[in-house]
C-alpha cells in the first residue's frame, strides 16, 4: 500500500501573487479559524523561526497562536502580518453580500 502524505498549503505558497490571493480568498469566507490558519501557512511557507523573530514573538507562541484551536489577539494577527511584509485592507462589502441590504 502506498503511503499518503498530509497535504500541506504551504508547501504550495511559493509567490506573492500566490499568497495574496490565498489570504484574501481566506478572509472572503468570513471565518476566523480559517483566516488563522491561513496565516499560519503562509508563516511556515516564508520561514516560522524568521516570521517569529520578526514579529517579537518565540517561535512556540507562534506556533500555538497560529495552530489548531489558536485564537490569537488582534495584536498578534497584526505583528505577524507587519512581520511577513503584509497589510490588511478595508473595502466597502457588495450590496449582496451586506447583511443590512
Amino acid at each position: 500500500m502506498a503511503d499518503l502524505k498530509t497535504w500541506d498549503a504551504s508547501e504550495h505558497l511559493d509567490s506573492e501573487d500566490m499568497i495574496f490571493a490565498y489570504m484574501n480568498a481566506a478572509m472572503e469566507e468570513g471565518d476566523p479559524a480559517l483566516f488563522t490558519a491561513a496565516l499560519g501557512d503562509v508563516a511556515r511557507a516564508r520561514g516560522m523561526s524568521e516570521v517569529a523573530r520578526n514579529a517579537g514573538l518565540s517561535r512556540e507562541s507562534l506556533y500555538r497562536a497560529l495552530g489548531r484551536g489558536g485564537n490569537p489577539e488582534f495584536a498578534t494577527i497584526v505583528k505577524v502580518m507587519n512581520a511577513m511584509g503584509l497589510r490588511l485592507s478595508v473595502s466597502a462589502a457588495s450590496e449582496h453580500g451586506r447583511e443590512d441590504a
